[in-house]
């Protein structure tokens, strides 16, 4: 049975998974049904998902040092989606589920950023 840690991770692993998901559809709607900045919807695309590529990456860490590194990488990165996530709701009109849409992805976006800041946290403790 898998312990409780490891189980975590890898919820925070798929989470972060679906969260791209959800922001690659996002952007490939906003490129074609709004005037959101291409550099802002690119910016987006970049940094949502860039978290679980680091998360993936932060699992196969070389060291404790490299598996720190790789989250506090994901956690910057969720955080600044929550950004652009944010910026896009200040800056456009947006039809209200597309709007509810990326309310959700923000609060989403904070979750996964304060999983894995404790993971970062957990990880320092024991070194």
């Amino acid at each position: 049975m898998a312990d409780v840690g490891q189980e975590r991770a890898i919820d925070i692993r798929e989470r972060a998974f679906q969260f791209a998901v959800r922001i690659v559809k996002l952007c490939k709607y906003l490129e074609k049904n709004s005037d959101v900045s291409r550099n802002v919807v690119l910016q987006l695309l970049d940094a949502g998902t860039s978290v679980g590529a680091n998360l993936e990456e932060a699992k196969a860490g070389q060291s404790t040092a490299d598996f720190i590194h790789k989250n506090a990488i994901a956690l910057k990165e969720a955080r600044e989606s929550n950004y652009w996530l944010k910026l896009i709701l200040a800056t456009e009109s947006l039809k209200d589920d597309i709007r509810l849409g990326i309310e959700e992805l923000r609060d989403e976006a904070m979750i996964i950023a304060k999983i894995v800041a404790k993971s970062i946290v957990t990880a320092k403790n024991r070194n």
